[in-house]
């Protein structure tokens, strides 16, 4: 594989203008789709098959009108008055009016005929129902709607916005994404030692991932995908290319220490070499990306995908767009200082190398025990999707949050949805059906409150709200939601059949659902990668090394992000409104995306540590010599990534929070407490073991070459000795 690479990077430098040409052309044609024709995206995690979803479709089929999107409009009279204030409430009915005067709107309700006006009289709230779903319902008629409740306003009545057709827009490119970027950028300079060098990963980066995250737009015209996808195919796309390009042009300005290295041989020896590591890295992370596919879960399948391609451009521009750039800047690429001796692992890495090599059983035991710590907290893991509560606090949506919890209780917020289906039953039994299952699900000690049953036309479908006395976030919901569901068999068999639906319940059901998938998504992705690290490195014990580290990493990831979000630590700092269940959807992307990038790190530490092997036979000196060259470059790859997900933290939507936060400490913590800490320790108690392939395996398993061994003799010759060391060389 490297000679390939050899003859495809010298190719792409050679004809560095014609490959710069095809990339920006790519980038044009893709960005007038992604731009003019890109499609809606949706802030709703539907799966289907289950129970929520099923009660969801079967509103849609059989009551169409109580399954369109509703507005919840908020009142709050000012303090010691009341709604019911004759100037008070002409100005909220002359409100309501205008807003049952939007195109779209079906029915508004009134608050007093609907008796929802909490018992201080000052906090009650009003239905908008659309006849869309909740995600098509314009932008145009939200706003409406808000210039609606101008006259309530101006009688000094609080108006806010809930409700399912009231979903905040995630937005990225905030100051905090920029700023994770300008870290990004002056953590390049540093390990560059050179601007130019510096913006050239940053460039290559944003070419790929602009492709990427317009293409995946365009997309979203034919495919329903999540607005959570497009932002974390821009999260990782921009991480992974940055760290890919460094890679490269770390190993090409490395080469370029020798005065007599020529510049397109420098370029083809570092794509073959640290450019069959990205390969290698990027496969993982593909693979890892393209089994959120094993789930079942639709979007997950489509975030996945979309990231998995962005990933995919990553690594082709890393081995085509940045060999024809360097070819293009060509002698500005070289280092100012000259070293006699070529490519010279620094000092710091060797030191770095000798102090986790010295002790090595201990530093193994003290590393595992100190992430296992870190985990203890994920042993209380909820999962949920976020509530209104998650919002910022200055938002509409968290304000209409507290307020009706202050008006109503806890529980408001958590209202389910039983949808009782009583097409089997005779015309004569289906109101008792329905009188009956009120009357038991009244009785249960969670329910506060149980509202009058809403049919449809022909009696055969109908609705009752149910209000819990704890709020959406509470295990004491998701009991009660387990509990509610056993009535099912008592109904079916009075000839009716019971759906508990809802925003919370839907949450509960997604996490259920992602829990089932787990123990596949990990032995997919697990089985995978080993099968390729064992190809990468001819080993079996590395591989496996590889896997139990990341578990490692994966599990104080989930501990700390339980300790903050969950546990509520760290809210003030990191602007966190409010303590709740981990995203449902977070452990399985947590472990998708950090296998990846683990596994980028373990490539590229592991493979110059085989390289030196490969070339000395020396397993104890190819550690240190693998940590001093590539510490360096993995720390401030891993600091790089950690910038970039970083920036994300501080976004308002609850879930890039979250997801943000999980990312950026994974990657630190297994960069350099995993990778550069505990795989140098293991590597030195395995010894040469760490090499070895029983025979009947090594005869099936390709000889792919990352390290460059089989590139002409030049690139052998260059291999540098560290620092204040001399190493024996065999050939």
């Amino acid at each position: 594989m490297a000679s390939r690479l050899y003859t495809w990077a010298r190719w792409a430098a050679d004809r560095r203008g014609g490959v710069i040409a095809v990339w920006l052309l790519l980038l044009a044609v893709v960005g007038g789709l992604g731009i003019t024709l890109h499609g809606t995206v949706t802030n709703q995690f539907t799966v289907p098959g289950i129970e929520s979803q099923r009660a969801q479709e079967l509103l849609e089929k059989k009551f169409p009108q109580a399954s369109g999107g509703t507005a919840r409009v908020v009142f709050a009279a000012p303090e010691g008055a009341r709604l019911a204030e004759p100037r008070t409430r002409a100005a909220v009915d002359t409100s309501l009016e205008k807003a049952a005067g939007i195109p779209g709107v079906i029915r508004v309700t009134d608050p007093v005929k609907a008796r929802t006006i909490a018992p201080g009289q000052r906090i009650g709230y009003a239905d908008v129902q659309f006849e869309d779903d909740a995600p098509d319902v314009p932008e145009s008629s939200k706003q409406a709607l808000s210039d609606a409740m101008t006259e309530a306003r101006e009688a000094g009545v609080q108006v806010e916005f809930g409700g399912s057709a009231m979903q905040p827009k995630t937005e990225v490119g905030g100051p905090a994404e920029i700023i994770g970027v300008v870290v990004a950028f002056a953590v390049l300079a540093f390990a560059l030692s050179s601007l130019v060098a510096a913006g050239l990963p940053l460039l290559t980066a944003l070419v790929g991932v602009a492709i990427g995250v317009l293409g995946v737009q365009f997309f979203s015209r034919f495919v329903e995908m999540t607005n959570t996808a497009t932002v974390l195919a821009l999260m990782i796309g921009l991480a992974v290319g940055i760290d890919y390009a460094l890679f490269i042009i770390v190993r090409h300005r490395e080469q370029l220490t020798d005065p007599e290295q020529d510049v397109k041989d420098s370029i083809a020896r570092a794509v073959a070499t640290a450019g069959g590591a990205v390969l290698f890295a990027g496969a993982t992370v593909i693979i890892a990306l393209a089994a959120l596919a094993v789930t079942g879960i639709p979007f997950l399948t489509v975030m996945g995908v979309a990231a998995a391609a962005t990933v995919l451009l990553a690594v082709l521009v890393a081995i085509s767009l940045v060999p024809a750039v360097l070819a293009l800047l060509g002698e500005r690429m070289r280092p100012r200082t000259r070293r006699t001796t070529a490519r010279a692992p620094g000092a710091w890495g060797m030191s770095w190398a000798h102090t986790v090599t010295r002790r090595p059983l201990l530093v193994l035991l003290a590393g595992t025990i100190g992430l296992l710590a870190l985990a203890v907290p994920a042993r209380d893991l909820r999962l949920g999707l976020p509530s209104f509560a998650s919002q910022p606090a200055d938002s509409t949506q968290h304000k209409s949050y507290d307020l009706l919890t202050e008006g109503f209780g806890p529980g408001f917020n958590a209202t389910l949805t039983a949808v009782v289906d009583t097409d089997r039953a005779t015309a004569g039994e289906r109101a008792g059906i329905v009188t009956d299952l009120r009357r038991t699900l009244a009785a249960d000690p969670g329910v506060t409150v149980v509202s009058e049953p809403v049919s449809n036309a022909d009696a055969t479908l109908s609705v009752i709200a149910i209000v819990p006395k704890t709020g959406p976030d509470a295990q004491a919901t998701a009991d009660l939601v387990h509990r509610l569901r056993e009535n099912a068999p008592e109904v079916a068999d009075a000839g009716g059949s019971l759906y508990i639906a809802g925003f919370t319940a839907a949450g509960i059901d997604v996490s259920g659902k992602l829990s089932d998938a787990l123990p596949l998504f990990i032995a997919v992705i697990v089985i995978m990668s080993l099968v390729l690290l064992t190809i990468a490195f001819r080993s079996l014990l590395v591989p496996v090394k590889a896997a139990l580290g990341f578990l490692l990493s994966i599990a104080a990831s989930l501990g700390a992000t339980v300790w903050v979000f969950q546990q509520g630590h760290l809210n003030g700092l990191l602007d966190i409104p409010s303590a709740g269940p981990v995203t449902s959807f977070l452990p399985v992307l947590l472990i998708g995306v950090l296998f990846g990038l683990a596994m980028d790190y373990e490539v590229f530490l592991v493979s110059r540590m085989r390289e030196h092997h490969e070339h000395t036979g020396d397993a104890a000196r190819a550690v240190t010599y693998g940590v001093a060259s590539s510490g360096r470059v993995v720390s401030a790859a891993a600091l790089i990534m950690a910038a970039v997900f970083g920036g994300f933290v501080f976004n308002h939507d609850p879930i890039i929070k979250s997801i943000g936060f999980a990312l950026a400490f994974g990657v630190l913590i297994d960069a350099f407490v995993v990778r550069m800490t505990l795989v140098p320790a293991a590597m030195t108690l395995l010894g040469p073991r760490a090499w070895g392939l029983p025979a009947a395996l090594d005869r099936i398993t390709p000889d792919v070459d990352i390290e460059g061994a089989k590139l002409p003799p030049r690139a052998a010759a260059a291999l540098p000795e560290p620092e204040g060391e001399k190493l024996t060389t065999t050939r």
